[in-house]
């Protein structure tokens, strides 16, 4: 039998043929379009700061670190571009223009480096790239900045990208783990403009999850209501920064005991809790991370509350435990500490000893925060998951307690229940300041607030 014939895919084009009359009048009669507020970016002088710690590390080597390419999301439309984090962190560009675009740290003499940025500057008007290219043009995309703008932002020398292919290899930062490490070791602790960025981030999340509340009333009616908190918080986030920093988990009942339930597709019911996991990515790319557990009723009945309860009374002994000093670990401990010992005294556990807890709790407690929702995530472990806390590190506390609806280990009371709360807190000379406690966290605060909220809406 023979085999049927494979062709190769085809890319086919639907735009129409362009005369050469057509093309001789696209090419004259622009006028200079520059980019308004050219201006230097308020970040540059910090970014160079960074560099230079980055340079420090790796003497007389040539560092490459891209801002990364556009993927396709189907056929011919790509997903929304963010630059790589170590990229933004090192220059100061967040934009979805940055596509493509490399940072070099090129060596100059044996202890420094030169920056140079290879970009893809605006599209020329002599050409047909600017109306034909539906990737890159700017009557598809919008503009990009040109050489000389793209410089006073930076304070970079910068390259058309054509001449980055000639340079020699070097250290890639997508592609050396050596290097990877070094940049998220160096964004462990947070400078005062970063700790800035990261509570506008915390704010206008606690503004979304207030939205949110408003909004139960007719996310309680709709077939799909985790969809429209879904919604709902994304409005807030898009229209206050970039969008969300990572998928929103709007989490009813029993969806609530799926760590990262993202599909958001169930109805809400009066009589169970909410469990929402948001935060705002800010236009500078920093995300706030925090999570509420809420009665959709406004109240919470006497079995969430316990559940609840024994729930923030981890997350305070973890917070109690933050210090400059302390092991990263010990807050998940403490927490642990206190739920193990509940669950035993419920009965549900014979004894608080062991590890036997982690059935209901599954994963730690909480990492850092930043640029990325998981942070320096890179970082060796001695430097991070067994290191110390620093001043100036961001971080979440987030115990939960996920109580299956088919585990039979449990009473039936409290089958289905998961609960999360989860806050945002930068490590300070003395302890840790929470970032985010504009919005409630004990029961009785948060059916005050629901009350106020739902009914003045």
């Amino acid at each position: 039998m023979n085999e049927p014939a494979v062709t190769a895919p085809r890319t086919v084009s639907h735009d129409l043929p362009v005369s050469p009359e057509l093309a001789a009048f696209m090419a004259g009669g622009w006028a200079a379009s520059p980019l308004p507020g050219d201006v230097r970016l308020p970040v540059a002088d910090i970014t160079a700061v960074r560099r230079e710690r980055l340079s420090a590390l790796f003497p007389g080597e040539r560092l490459i670190v891209p801002a990364g390419e556009l993927k396709v999301r189907s056929n011919d439309c790509d997903y929304r571009f963010r630059p790589h984090t170590a990229y933004a962190w090192l220059t100061g560009l967040t934009g979805e223009e940055q596509a493509g675009h490399v940072l070099v740290l090129e060596p100059d003499g044996p202890h420094r480096h030169e920056p140079v940025l290879y970009v893809r500057p605006r599209s020329p008007r002599d050409g047909a790239e600017f109306y034909r290219d539906r990737r890159y043009g700017e009557f598809w995309v919008g503009p990009r900045p040109d050489l000389g703008e793209a410089e006073r932002m930076t304070g970079i020398r910068c390259a058309h990208q054509d001449a980055y292919a000639q340079l020699p290899p070097g250290r890639d930062a997508s592609r050396d783990p050596e290097l990877a490490t070094a940049l998220s070791e160096l964004r462990l602790i947070k400078d005062a403009w970063e700790i800035e960025q990261l509570q506008l981030a915390v704010d206008h999340t606690a503004a979304g999850f207030t939205d949110v509340v408003r909004a139960l009333p007719r996310a309680l009616a709709h077939p799909r209501g985790e969809r429209w908190i879904e919604g709902v918080f994304a409005l807030r986030a898009r229209t206050e920064g970039n969008g969300t920093g990572y998928e929103t988990i709007a989490a009813s009942g029993a969806h609530a005991c799926v760590l990262h339930w993202i599909r958001n597709d169930g109805r809400l019911d009066p009589s169970e809790l909410l469990l929402l996991d948001a935060g705002v990515e800010t236009d500078t790319l920093y995300t706030a991370d925090i999570t509420r557990t809420l009665p959709l009723s406004g109240r919470f009945s006497p079995v969430q509350r316990q559940v609840y309860e024994l729930v923030l009374t981890a997350q305070e002994a973890g917070i109690a435990a933050l210090k400059p000093g302390a092991s990263f670990r010990d807050f998940h401990r403490a927490g642990m500490r206190v739920i193990a010992e509940g669950l035993a005294e419920w009965g549900v556990l014979r004894s608080a000893e062991g590890d036997l807890h982690r059935r209901y709790t599954l994963c730690s407690s909480g990492h850092m925060l930043g640029l990325d929702v998981h942070d320096c995530a890179q970082a060796r472990a001695d430097a991070y998951l067994d290191g110390v806390l620093e001043e100036g590190q961001v971080l979440t506390v987030e115990p939960g307690l996920y109580l299956q609806s088919d585990d039979e280990t449990l009473p039936a009371a409290l089958r289905g229940i998961g609960v999360r709360i989860e806050d945002d807190l930068v490590i300070t000379a003395d302890g840790a300041r929470l970032m985010s406690g504009a919005l409630p966290r004990t029961p009785d605060a948060i059916e005050s607030w629901m009350g106020e909220l739902m009914e003045g809406r």
